[in-house]
Formats: structure tokens, sequence, C-alpha cells
């Protein structure tokens, strides 16, 4: 479970080196929107480096956010980056899960002349980035081998669709992009694999991104992704369950535990099913390995 993704500019060896003072439950170094064209080939040899010298003794997972599958960029990009072992890709304005499959084949290549595992490398898809993937998000389950999560993304999209603006007048999202949230959290349940919410774009907003976090984590989402490393501490800590929460849900397994085969029960004066058990079985897991 990643409750933090950090974003970190592929081409910035003094930002790659600042993202060390935080500890996010992963990093992604990013080869794509974050470096201008000209900058991509020395990003590429910079991640390279990064990854390579630090094999053994990451202290957290990396991730490397390519450049989309439809340009040549993309296998140029695997092709230096995978020498290094990154944990996982994360894969920018996926189509559909037929691309996330296709990047699982060239995956499987990479992963073979390297030495590593098959199926060691997982994959994030950013799967809301291009109109056409609204239409194919439920396939996410049929390609769920390598996913290690589900993210969403409105920017691109709002571009691709001609939108003057993704947000209301109070700051929410507006209907389409309320709407490619929902259907992202909705892909990564059918698929059983974490659902992480999109940036919170002002990093010197605490209390907006703390908000935003807190909305994130009622809707679903289990966990967020960070473009600055002052961010990191307040989205942990929306994604870590309190001490309350962690102990009425081992009160509730419990309940249930020492009552098998029993469909409904009382607890303080509340009564429980089926899905307060498996909340509350994933609160303890979420407590149990944050960053797992």
């Amino acid at each position: 479970m990643y409750r933090s993704m950090l974003f970190v500019p592929g081409d910035s060896e003094k930002k790659i080196a600042k993202s060390q003072q935080v500890v996010p439950d992963a990093i992604i170094l990013d080869l794509e929107d974050a470096v201008a064209p000209a900058n991509k080939p020395a990003a590429r040899a910079l991640v390279r480096d990064y990854l390579v010298a630090g094999r053994g003794k990451r202290r957290v997972p990396l991730f490397v956010r390519i450049n989309p599958l439809t340009t040549p960029e993309a296998l140029d990009d695997l092709a230096a980056v995978m020498v290094g072992a990154p944990n996982g890709i994360v894969q920018p304005k996926a189509g559909s899960p037929e691309e996330v499959r296709r990047l699982g084949h060239y995956l499987d290549a990479f992963e073979a002349q390297h030495g590593l595992a098959r199926g060691a490398t997982r994959i994030v898809p950013v799967a809301t980035e291009v109109p056409e993937a609204m239409f194919a998000l439920a396939g996410y389950a049929g390609v769920a081998d390598r996913l290690a999560a589900i993210t969403w993304g409105a920017e691109d999209l709002s571009a691709a669709i001609g939108a003057m603006t993704n947000k209301d007048e109070s700051g929410g999202w507006t209907q389409p992009y309320a709407v490619a949230r929902s259907l992202c959290l909705f892909a990564a349940s059918a698929a059983r694999v974490a659902a992480i919410e999109t940036l919170f774009a002002d990093f010197r907003d605490e209390a907006g991104l703390a908000q935003a976090a807190a909305r994130a984590r009622r809707d679903g989402f289990a966990g967020m992704i960070a473009i600055h490393p002052g961010q990191v501490e307040t989205i942990n800590g929306a994604f870590t369950p309190s001490a309350d929460e962690l102990a009425h849900a081992r009160r509730v397994i419990a309940l249930f535990e020492a009552n098998p085969g029993a469909g409904a029960l009382s607890l303080e004066g509340r009564m429980l099913d089926m899905p307060h058990l498996v909340q509350a079985r994933k609160i303890v897991a979420l407590a149990a390995s944050p960053s797992s």
C-alpha cells in the first residue's frame, strides 16, 4: 500500500537528492511531463545511474514515469532504466488496459535481459488522462497481475477535451473530473488494487492539502500523489489510521472471530455486518504495512 507517492523530476540531481530528506512510501522519478524534450536523454542517464547506484539499499520503492507508449520515447526510457531494476513503472496517458498489457510484454523482455524475476516490475497506470480511457476502465481487472495501483489525472484530460478549467468556484472538481475520479476508484477496486488520489497542485496550501487527502481517504483512496517533499508528511498522516480507528477495527474483528458464522452482531450499540468486518480488516492491514 502506498500512502504517498512523490514525483521528482528525472533531470534534476538536486531535487532527486532532496527527495531523500523525507520518507514517502514511494518515489516516482519522472521522465515525462516534468522533463523538457531536449533534456530527456540526460534525464534517462541520470535516472539510470541513480537506480543502479541504489540497488540493494533503497529506503523506499522507486518507480519511473516513462513517456506514453504512443511515443517513441517510451522504449528509449525502458531501455535506459530497466538495468537499474526499478520497482515499478508509472504509465501515463494509458488509453486502455490493453496498453498496460503491452507494457507488461515489454517488461517481460527487459526483465529477462537483465536477469530480473518475471513480474518484479509493477505498473501504476494513470488511467484517465485521455478521453477514450473513460470507456475502458472496467477492464483493469483483467491485467491485475502487474498492477501495483491505479491513479488518475485531470490536467491532460482537461486539455484533451478543451475544458476551460477542471475546478468549480469552491475549488472542487467539476462534473467531468468527478466522474473520472470515481471511475478510477471503482476500476481499482474491481482489480483489487489500491486507488491513488491525484495531486494537489498548490504545495504551499497545507490546509487545502489536508482537506483533499481527508476527502480521498473518506471516499476509499488508499494514498495520494505528492509533487513536493513538503506534502509527504501531511499525506502520510491522512492515510494512516488513528489509534482510535485501529482499536475499533480490532474490536470488530475480535467480535466476529468470537462469533463464527454470525452475519450480524452488535458492538457498542451499533449493528455490524460483513461490510464492517471487511473495512476493519482493511484498516488493520493498512496500519500493519503502510508501504507494502
